[in-house]
């Protein structure tokens, strides 16, 4: 399993079916994966601007599972007098970032780092003054271990960001009109039994309460803040959110057809069906409401 390529592209859920697998076509996947990300954008950006009052301007800063590079370029935007340093485990993924890099005109301080999380960070020649990992972590077995290693390479007073944590994705009304009303309380229950599963099933896993402030404290760091930011893209969503929630319902349905009744196969199926009016392409009630929540610690000089 490839450690590092989730963080930065998914969003709301921890999407099933695709990171349990590692034989994916990275290359394939990069578009879809940065155009979700995309998506994402202002509540990256209301993150990174929360982070800008807490840290002073770095020199090295790290993205630790930075995927396709959105936010590690918008780290460098938000950033100017830094380099940043995207890691990933995929190479299709890395040079994605680069390509983003060099487009947005910050490729003289951007780079990239191949590697499987937390031990590829040992290949870094300096400390990084603001380590940023979003939504990677949870994909590490031993995430105390793993937080541990991040700390390491921080320098004298520098900031470990985590993005973990916040609440499921919702995109359509409680009932929607076709079907038995609930349908995504009832994908989220199935979601949390998937991820459970994906995590007793990775390598070295150990299990652990998920207090991050206190994790990161175990790690010898000081905890910093906690906070929550939204993506709100309210009815009628626009194209490219109708395309993100379609291609997340796909994902549930594949994953999850075995668990669900043939009632909600079924509306799944509508909803997921280009030529149905009931479907998310043309429905106007579907949107997107995601939260996220940050947790940053700082180095203990």
């Amino acid at each position: 399993m490839a450690h590092g390529h989730h963080g930065n592209h998914e969003h709301g859920t921890h999407q099933p079916g695709r990171h349990d697998h590692g034989d994916i076509d990275w290359s394939e996947m990069a578009p879809l994966l940065e155009a979700q990300a995309e998506l994402f954008t202002s509540l990256y950006e209301r993150a990174l601007a929360w982070l800008t009052d807490k840290q002073t301007e770095p020199g090295l800063i790290v993205d630790a599972g930075s995927g396709p590079g959105v936010v590690a370029c918008l780290l460098a935007e938000a950033f100017p007098g830094a380099r940043v340093v995207a890691v990933d485990s995929s190479e299709p993924l890395l040079e994605r970032a680069r390509a983003r890099a060099e487009r947005l005109g910050v490729g003289d301080r951007f780079s990239t780092v191949a590697g499987e999380l937390p031990g590829v960070l040992e290949e870094l020649d300096y400390p990084a003054d603001l380590l940023w990992a979003s939504r990677s972590l949870h994909h590490l077995g031993d995430q105390r271990a793993a937080l541990a290693a991040f700390a390491e390479r921080l320098a004298p007073g520098g900031t470990l960001a985590i993005m973990e944590g916040g609440l499921p994705a919702r995109f359509l009304p409680r009932d929607i009109g076709i079907g038995r009303p609930g349908l995504q309380a009832r994908l989220d229950a199935l979601e949390e039994e998937w991820f459970a599963g994906m995590r007793a099933s990775l390598p070295g896993t150990v299990a652990e309460a998920e207090d991050w402030p206190g994790l990161m404290t175990a790690a010898g760091l000081r905890p910093t803040g906690s906070r929550t930011f939204l993506l709100d893209l309210p009815a009628p969503a626009k194209d490219r959110a109708r395309a993100y929630v379609a291609a997340t319902l796909s994902r549930f349905r594949e994953a999850f057809a075995d668990h669900l009744d043939a009632d909600d196969r079924s509306t799944l199926d509508r909803l997921l069906d280009p030529d149905d009016k009931a479907g998310v392409h043309h429905r106007p009630d579907v949107f997107v409401l995601a939260a996220h929540t940050v947790h940053t610690a700082a180095h203990a000089v």
